[in-house]
């Protein structure tokens, strides 16, 4: 299964943010949009960074509540992983998993058009297994 299923299901829509936007700005917009993390764009719409709600307690830890004032530029994870729509589930999750990351940016011929989570990937797993699951069932009773 590749990643242009799970956006299909789940749809395309990313939340971004420019990177002289403000922590605070940032943050007020994870919670309205309930996500943990925003893509960060220049004014052409490249992925420049991505901001989690990680960063945000990160750089509060490390600077004090004014870093909340800080403009996300100075905060935001810079080398951003990135997709394709082509690419396997499974290659998504293990390099999610190895590398310690939430969110995977989909690029397509170098814009954004989209954007997964690990929980988009574990749900459509789930909802997999249980397919797999439902069709042995289905299959032993009729043997």
């Amino acid at each position: 299964m590749t990643i242009a299923r799970i956006l299909a299901s789940k749809g395309r829509e990313i939340i971004t943010t420019q990177p002289s936007a403000t922590l605070v700005q940032a943050a007020e917009k994870l919670r309205f949009h309930k996500i943990g993390a925003v893509v960060v764009t220049d004014a052409r719409g490249g992925v420049v960074g991505i901001l989690s709600e990680r960063d945000i307690i990160r750089a509060i830890s490390d600077h004090g509540a004014s870093a909340l004032n800080d403009p996300i530029a100075a905060h935001m994870t810079k080398n951003v992983y990135t997709t394709h729509e082509g690419e396997c589930v499974r290659a998504s999750v293990e390099r999610m998993t190895k590398d310690r990351f939430r969110h995977l940016p989909v690029l397509r011929d170098g814009r954004l058009v989209g954007l997964v989570s690990i929980g988009d990937i574990v749900k459509y797993r789930l909802e997999e297994m249980e397919h797999e699951h439902q069709a042995l069932r289905e299959y032993i009773a009729t043997a």
